[in-house]
């Protein structure tokens, strides 16, 4: 049965390439050497590792809320939220 909300679609035009470049750089990273197309010569480890070493390579977004007096009304209070991208 196939399952209609995949998340595994990329919806972005150019992503295929990115993402086929960032992995190849993460093979590299960690040892694994990868081919175009199919590599179904990999170890189970070998293709974790690599999946592994993407996921640590992502760029984290941390996103935070409070809420402070205003600063220019009294007794009113003021909703503040950041949201960042933290890349190593």
């Amino acid at each position: 049965m196939s399952n209609s909300n995949n998340s595994n679609r990329l919806v972005v035009p150019g992503a295929r390439e990115a993402m086929d470049k960032f992995k190849m750089e993460a093979a590299n990273e960690v040892g694994v050497n990868l081919k175009q197309g199919y590599n179904g010569d990999l170890t189970s480890r070998q293709a974790g590792s690599v999946g592994g070493q993407m996921v640590k390579n992502v760029c984290p977004v941390r996103k935070v809320s409070f809420s402070r007096e205003s600063r220019t009304a009294v007794g009113h209070e003021f909703l503040a939220g950041y949201q960042a991208a933290l890349c190593l």
